[in-house]
């Protein structure tokens, strides 16, 4: 009986500290998955990453993508300053850790974009080895 009591009080606290059912709903369908953590930081792109150290190691870090993305959200969407900070490579967060270098010359971090239409297709000359069946030509001849 406790025990149910006790799963029963985690399930208030989860539906409280994530905004009212509504908005804990809403989580669960976006990330299938409702937790409850202490917001470490936000990175440039909206991105909110959270720790509980109540979880299991590698399992008590992790990210809430931003609402644009909605339901297309994926790995490649993490900057590698958090990137580093997800995966245990550091302990202090990048809005905490001053010896992160900034240069001039590095890159702003852009997502992967296979499988979309902006996926980079490169430029080819060469003919096709392979021709793609045509149904038109085939009932033609």
């Amino acid at each position: 009986m406790s025990n149910n009591l006790a799963g029963l009080g985690r399930i208030f606290r989860y539906i409280r500290e994530n905004g009212g059912i509504r908005a804990t709903i809403s989580k669960l369908y976006r990330m299938d998955d409702v937790r409850t953590g202490r917001l470490v930081g936000t990175d440039k792109y909206g991105n909110k990453y959270y720790e509980d150290p109540s979880y299991f190691y590698s399992r008590n870090r992790w990210v809430e993508y931003a609402p644009h993305f909605h339901l297309d959200y994926d790995g490649s969407q993490i900057p590698a300053e958090w990137f580093g900070w997800m995966h245990y490579k550091t302990d202090l967060p990048p809005n905490r850790d001053g010896n992160r270098p900034h240069y001039k010359w590095m890159q702003d971090h852009s997502q992967n974009l296979s499988g979309t239409k902006d996926a980079y297709y490169p430029y080819s000359t060469t003919k096709e080895k392979i021709e793609a069946w045509d149904p038109k030509k085939a009932k033609s001849g």
